[in-house]
């Protein structure tokens, strides 16, 4: 990873402790970013990181993954309103 998207610059950068690596943060940092990703286990010195923050990441995660199972079997690639039934499939996931 070479870079970060420059559309859209993001404030704080979540990944898992796969992507803990000194050039990922330097990048986030030098890109204006704050870098929420766990160190890993073999580190000597362990970066600190917003764990409130990094624990919300698991509710976004959640969602698209209850999304992904509902929505996936009946969404196939040509369906007509793929956006429209995403929207749809949203909303019941909020109001359950």
């Amino acid at each position: 990873m070479d870079h970060l998207p420059e559309e859209s610059p993001a404030r704080q950068v979540l990944a898992d402790s796969a992507y803990d690596a000194d050039r990922l943060h330097d990048l986030i940092y030098d890109q204006g970013g704050e870098p929420l990703i766990p160190p890993r286990r073999h580190r000597k010195y362990k970066h600190r990181y917003d764990l409130v923050a990094y624990k919300q990441r698991w509710v976004i995660e959640g969602f698209f993954a209850k999304l992904d199972n509902g929505v996936a079997s009946q969404l196939t690639i040509n369906s007509p309103q793929p956006p429209r039934f995403i929207k749809l499939a949203s909303i019941m996931l909020w109001l359950k």
